[in-house]
């Protein structure tokens, strides 16, 4: 098969499109290296930590054992918007948002703030970056339920401008929270105001995309580096869809399907 045939059958599954199942996908790339190619019943089943380690380890916060990490996140919900001193105190959001997903996702997608659609319905990506975003999850042959999405910012700043840097180091902490509930196997922020947050950098992110880096959790919580696969955000593929922009989102995305299949 060749390269620009590949391109477009892969382009074609990023934007969900329904005559081009993954099997297509699989049964046409057997040119590429296994390592190359999406193994889905394989990726789905794959897990870096054992279901034992899983529920005999607690959140170093709240205390409670990870096989309640459902209750956590419900419990840090309430206390987020009883005590964000961002969220508590700006004006101008209908309401937050939150997060939602599985509570054992082994991917977490981490965006920047809610837009207008989130905020009137008080869920992550539900606009036309969502939907772009559903696509990219059913590309990779999982459900938006598989996962778990949230935002750095839980309210909506003033016409969808970019968080500032006062308003993430007060908001910031309940996302550490939640990624600590939920112990991921893989990061991807989506965006550069995200990846910027995880990784503490100020590269922009057409220089970070594409590379597997780390999060490091705080000291005291005594979890290990989880890895982070930084990717553009669904509204900026929606901006600039071109092919190019297209098969890198997917080339991020296929590598964190392959690390999962390899863990």
């Amino acid at each position: 098969m060749s390269k620009s045939a590949r391109q477009s059958v892969e382009t074609d599954l990023l934007l969900g499109m329904e005559d081009v199942p993954l099997a297509k996908l699989e049964s046409q790339t057997e040119s590429l290296s296994a390592d190359a190619r999406i193994a889905p019943t394989v990726v789905v089943a794959g897990a870096s930590v054992t279901e034992s380690a899983r529920l005999s380890r607690s959140n170093p916060i709240s205390g409670i054992p990870t096989s309640d990490s459902g209750a956590q996140l419900d419990e840090l919900r309430m206390r987020h918007d009883r005590e964000c001193l961002h969220c508590t105190t700006v004006r101008g959001h209908t309401h937050t948002v939150f997060g939602e997903g599985s509570p054992s996702a082994k991917i977490f997608f981490v965006g920047e703030a809610p837009g207008e659609t989130e905020d009137l319905t008080g869920r992550p990506f539900v606009g036309r970056a969502g939907q772009k975003l559903d696509e990219m999850i059913a590309a990779m042959g999982l459900r938006r339920e598989d996962c778990y999405i949230a935002n750095v910012l839980k309210s909506r700043p003033p016409d969808n401008r970019v968080p500032l840097p006062s308003e993430i180091s007060l908001c910031s902490p309940f996302l550490v929270e939640q990624i600590l509930i939920v112990s991921p196997v893989i990061l991807v922020p989506l965006g550069g105001p995200a990846t910027k947050l995880l990784l503490k950098v100020d590269l922009g992110i057409s220089k970070l995309r594409g590379i597997w880096t780390q999060w490091v959790p705080p000291a005291a919580s005594g979890r290990a580096p989880i890895a982070v696969m930084p990717t553009f955000h669904p509204a900026y593929l929606l901006r600039n869809y071109t092919a190019e922009t297209r098969a890198a989102v997917w080339s991020d995305l296929k590598a964190v399907m392959n690390r999962l299949a390899q863990s």
